[in-house]
């Protein structure tokens, strides 16, 4: 596929604002900053829907919404499949010349509640069927809009509300499910991971994926200082951290072929980025310091089967 991949700030800033400002979320979110950028990369007519979550309870409180695109919102579980219906019944309607195509996008925003777990059979049902939607999931690795309680993409060690730190359990005891690669496992045209930190690779991944002739998946990691345990400041650099850490290598999965976006210049210790968040301040224990040493190992392990798959091992 062809994109522009150039992207100047002088035209984003000049462009009218799809998701307005107002909203509920949380200082330092980083939900509304990927939304922003998400969307200020779509020149084209779009219809979200969003899973429920803190993005649609933050964002669409009676009497307000902060959307200024055409916007729905069904359940917890079936976003995927609502957005998809809603793709059919558009390519029906222009189909049987009924009304005009105007090439309009379908995107779908879920948290990794609704992504890894509640949703994942609604999705991998709609990419199955080959839905010419964008699905982008708000990666902030745990249930926030409920309480911070444990999903399976809340990392090993983490401390939730239902995966306590304490005198014995370290916090959550399971590493985190692969999702991107199940969704690549899909063989569907598109598939990448972002992070907010590096707004151009995420923009890029956008346009790519609104591009794609067939469904699309981007997991976009979205740091949540409430549930993370830092200060609302520290967004970005903590989202950055994880890049130069390679917790969350940026790469994307084009028609089948794995390519690495960012390779670090050195590549720190993931200490460096859990220390920057309080979930994780038991693990500086002495009871608990192996863990650390254990993170780090299997993000070691996850970096290098990257860098083969990309072809970036020599």
């Amino acid at each position: 596929m062809t994109v522009e991949t150039k992207i100047n700030l002088k035209e984003l800033a000049s462009k009218p604002e799809k998701f307005a400002p107002g909203h509920r979320l949380c200082a330092g979110c980083a939900e509304g900053i990927i939304v922003r950028q998400v969307l200020s990369a779509i020149d084209e007519p779009v219809v979200v829907a969003t899973a429920t979550g803190c993005l649609e309870i933050a964002t669409s409180m009676y009497p307000n919404t902060a959307w200024r695109v055409p916007w729905i919102h069904n359940a917890f579980e079936n976003a995927a499949t609502t957005a998809a219906g809603v793709e059919a019944a558009y390519k029906a309607l222009v189909r049987k010349g009924k009304i005009q195509d105007r090439n309009v996008k379908f995107l779908v925003f879920g948290g990794d509640g609704a992504t890894y777990d509640i949703g994942l059979q609604w999705i991998s049902g709609a990419f199955e069927r080959g839905h010419r939607i964008v699905y982008i999931c708000l990666n902030n690795e745990a249930y926030m809009n409920t309480g911070i309680q444990r999903s399976s993409a809340t990392p090993l060690g983490a401390h939730t509300t239902t995966s306590p730190a304490g005198e014995v359990i370290p916090g959550k005891i399971q590493w985190r499910k692969p999702i991107t690669e199940i969704m690549a496992a899909h063989n569907i045209p598109y598939v990448a991971q972002a992070s907010p930190s590096h707004w151009r690779d995420l923009m890029i991944k956008v346009r790519k994926a609104v591009a794609a002739d067939g469904p699309a998946f981007i997991n976009i990691f979205s740091d949540c200082n409430r549930g993370w345990r830092h200060d609302t400041a520290t967004t970005i650099e903590v989202s950055r951290l994880a890049v130069e850490t390679c917790y969350w290598p940026l790469f994307e999965v084009e028609n089948g072929v794995w390519k690495l976006n960012y390779k670090p210049r050195e590549k720190k210790p993931v200490e460096e980025w859990l220390k920057a968040q309080g979930r994780f301040r038991h693990l500086f224990q002495p009871k608990f310091r192996h863990l650390i040493d254990e993170i780090q190992a299997k993000v070691d392990q996850e970096w290098e089967k990257l860098l083969e798959r990309c072809g970036e091992k020599q």
